[in-house]
């Protein structure tokens, strides 16, 4: 996702008007317009980005991972992606105590899951290697 566009959605997203940013962090008005049209994305400096970024309530880490673009585009995200992210935003929309129960039991899905994992990484590599050696080895 380009520049322009993450500089543009998020300060949509945060309800925020380029006058708003503006007076916020610094940057000029008419600057910040010409940063999400394109015309001067070549002039944008890195103290400008970071006040921006400040308004905005993200650190440098956050604008150039994914984080942003799923944010933004979440529909561009792979299939379970999509699906863990809508996972994750259905939980934070629960109650606080429900929320802490459920991570209490998706910890141990997890922990009992990893568990199994191990236990499969241990057996031989002629079983690991062959999921249907069970199979191979009641023919003999």
């Amino acid at each position: 996702m380009d520049l322009v566009l993450k500089l543009r959605e998020i300060r949509r997203m945060r309800g925020l008007s380029q006058k708003d940013v503006a007076k916020l962090s610094g940057v000029g008005e008419k600057t910040i317009s010409s940063f999400e049209t394109g015309q001067r994305i070549g002039a944008l400096k890195l103290s400008q980005l970071k006040r921006l970024l400040s308004v905005y309530g993200l650190t440098e880490a956050q604008f150039f991972g994914g984080s942003v673009e799923k944010q933004i585009a979440p529909w561009e995200l792979g299939e379970d992606e999509f699906a863990t992210s809508r996972l994750v935003d259905d939980l934070k929309n629960l109650p606080k105590p429900l929320q802490r129960s459920m991570i209490a039991k998706f910890q141990l899905m997890l922990e009992t899951a990893s568990e199994v994992n191990q236990f499969r990484d241990k057996r031989p590599a002629y079983v690991r290697d062959n999921p249907e050696w069970h199979m191979l080895n009641a023919r003999n």
